[in-house]
């Protein structure tokens, strides 16, 4: 038994190292996107007045630049600079939520070499998409016709402005940014040098990161999945919030969970409801930081999207079944044919929203 300690620490240090640089090649990629895309996103937010571009706008500029938080920060910053109507920022919110989605399943790629670990792995992260599709279906032209979002986020808006917020510090910023800062300054802030490196830093670190989990966490911590974190559907939403309020990213909260459901440590079933509580807790960091502002717009806008995913887990979750089988049906497509996640992940993020984007206005 004593003989094994050393080989399970060494193990634990390598798993430590490993999830470290898998965190910061997603940290890498989105600070590579913003490179490349912060200031397109800027003036694409701010050319809209037609609620369905406004969602198509949400989409794209957020896969730009992968960070709902950043296409957030920018409809409040303009909805307070009166640049855009919170009327226009709701639709621009709901499409940031579909595209948030793009990093894990970009993630999931990693994968592509194994194909059982890929099937699980693609399943994974494109039922996170098929959520957020199923919801912005059904929420979207009741929010054309009724703005419902719009008045129960005034409402609330009215009650908490005067409460003050609550600056917060992610951890995985601290932790990630010194290393962001000097592979900056060594590439000379090159977006395609560091996208580059990213994408070499996620592969490597997914490809041992698997091996690691699955001799480390089978037999010895799968239990503590199964009968702690992940044993109801109610504990894994609330670890999904929990997670993304310490992290303050959805995309990273979700990510994390790729390579468990990789190595089948988790199943579908059991990080369906995790995604949804990632969906919620994204919210509530942008939602206290809002009531700081004083701002009667920011803090609108912030609990639209606040209710309008909390609206989505109420109607969705009920019909869990159809977001589960619509990824599972598309993660077996996927493995007899890989070139189809690189088309799905183009075309439903970038070349659909931008072809609708670009002959509607």
């Amino acid at each position: 038994m004593k003989s094994d300690q050393p080989k399970v620490l060494l193990k634990i240090f390598a798993f430590i190292g490993l999830l470290y640089l898998f965190i910061l090649s997603i940290s890498m990629m989105g600070a590579a996107f913003k490179l490349f895309g912060k200031g397109f996103a800027e003036q694409l937010i701010a050319t809209t007045s037609n609620p369905f571009v406004g969602l198509l706008i949400g989409i794209l500029a957020t896969s730009v630049i992968q960070s709902s938080s950043t296409t957030t920060s920018l409809v409040v910053g303009l909805v307070g600079a009166n640049a855009l109507t919170i009327g226009n920022a709701i639709p621009i919110i709901m499409g940031s939520n579909i595209g948030t989605s793009i990093t894990n399943t970009i993630v999931s790629l990693g994968h592509i070499s194994n194909k059982n670990e890929f099937k699980r792995a693609f399943a994974g992260s494109t039922v996170h998409d098929f959520f957020n599709l199923i919801t912005v279906a059904i929420l979207f032209p009741l929010q054309l016709s009724t703005n419902f979002l719009g008045i129960v986020a005034h409402k609330l808006a009215d009650v908490f402005q005067a409460v003050g917020g609550l600056k917060t510090v992610s951890p995985i910023k601290v932790i990630t940014k010194p290393v962001i800062g000097l592979i900056e300054t060594l590439t000379g802030s090159s977006p395609v040098i560091i996208l580059v490196l990213s994408f070499l830093f996620m592969f490597f670190a997914l490809r041992y990161l698997t091996v690691v989990l699955k001799t480390l966490l089978l037999g010895r911590m799968e239990s503590l999945f199964d009968e702690y974190i992940f044993k109801t559907a109610a504990r894994s939403f609330i670890f999904g919030i929990v997670m993304t309020v310490l992290v303050q990213s959805s995309s990273i909260t979700t990510s994390i969970a790729i390579p468990l459901i990789g190595a089948g440590i988790i199943t579908l079933q059991q990080l369906f409801p995790y995604t949804l509580g990632a969906n919620i807790g994204t919210t509530i960091t942008a939602m206290l930081a809002s009531l700081a502002t004083g701002s009667i717009g920011a803090v609108t806008v912030a609990f639209a999207h606040f209710m309008f995913n909390v609206f989505g887990v109420i109607l969705v979750w009920p019909l869990k079944k159809i977001p589960i089988t619509m990824a599972t049906k598309l993660a077996e497509l996927a493995i007899k044919n890989r070139l189809l996640p690189v088309a799905y992940i183009l075309i439903v993020f970038f070349v659909l929203p931008f072809i609708f984007i670009y002959f509607a206005r």
